[in-house]
């Protein structure tokens, strides 16, 4: 059995137009979300054998918050192909993980985000919750029933967990 678990960024800042899109920071309803998400996070036990994050500003932020609400640092290894990464691109570092690993986080943008889990998950309640919006801050969880994650395929994940930052207590949308 491999757990995969997607994370899509906070909401980053539009503020300063002289930032290119790479080093844009997260703005404060994204910090406070990351924080927000880190604390359900920890409420659910939710660990990871490793966690592969894009290098850009508002990634990097995103986990230096979830790390506050969970309570501890967050170890990651950056990946720039992950980047704005097309799910393909995305599937590719996945199915490149050591089978030695049980459960992967990987946290990234859209749409490339989005649109894997929903290359990856089996059609159903979650599937369609997906579907209809992938917003920044949110995070699914896929299972599969294999020993690899080369195994990893279209279509065969359990859709175990999609939770927004708006569904958590205390997280009131800006």
């Amino acid at each position: 059995m491999k757990t995969l678990t997607l994370l899509r960024h906070a909401k980053s800042s539009w503020g300063d137009p002289s930032r290119s899109d790479f080093d844009r920071p997260l703005n404060d309803r994204g910090r406070k979300a990351a924080r927000a998400m880190g604390r359900e996070m920890r409420r659910l036990r939710l660990a990871y054998d490793l966690i592969l994050a894009s290098p850009a500003a508002r990634v990097t932020e995103t986990l230096n918050e979830l790390a506050q609400g969970y309570g501890g640092a967050v170890a990651t290894v950056q990946d720039e192909r992950i980047y704005l990464a097309s799910p393909d691109t995305l599937l590719t570092l996945v199915r490149a993980v050591g089978d030695d690993l049980r459960s992967l986080l990987l946290v990234g943008h859209n749409p490339g985000m989005g649109l894997l889990a929903l290359r990856l998950g089996r059609p159903g309640g979650l599937h369609d919750l997906i579907a209809a919006k992938y917003p920044t801050g949110a995070l699914t969880e896929i299972a599969f029933e294999v020993e690899h994650w080369r195994d990893v395929a279209e279509g065969t994940g359990t859709l175990a967990r999609f939770i927004r930052p708006r569904d958590l207590v205390g997280e009131a949308e800006g």
